[in-house]
């Protein structure tokens, strides 16, 4: 195989076309999660929603959510 022939994952990603209700997200955190647990959610989401930021807030974005299940499963 040669080296020209590299996948853009991001690129294949922004073929897809989801239609997000803003107001309604498929899936919703606790007010208080446990961070252990949220800290394994941040490693493992292929799409990198879940963020904690420097000041130790919680941070989710569903509308770039790839609906793969990882979540779910952990």
């Amino acid at each position: 195989m040669s080296s020209d022939n590299k996948v853009n994952v991001d690129v294949k990603l922004g073929v897809n076309k989801f239609y997000v209700d803003e107001g309604h997200p498929h899936i919703i955190l606790r007010s208080s999660p446990d961070m252990q647990e949220f800290n394994k959610l941040i490693k493992a989401c292929p799409a990198g929603l879940y963020k904690l930021d420097d000041a130790g807030n919680i941070h989710f974005d569903s509308a770039g959510c790839l609906e793969c299940g990882t979540c779910r499963v952990l």
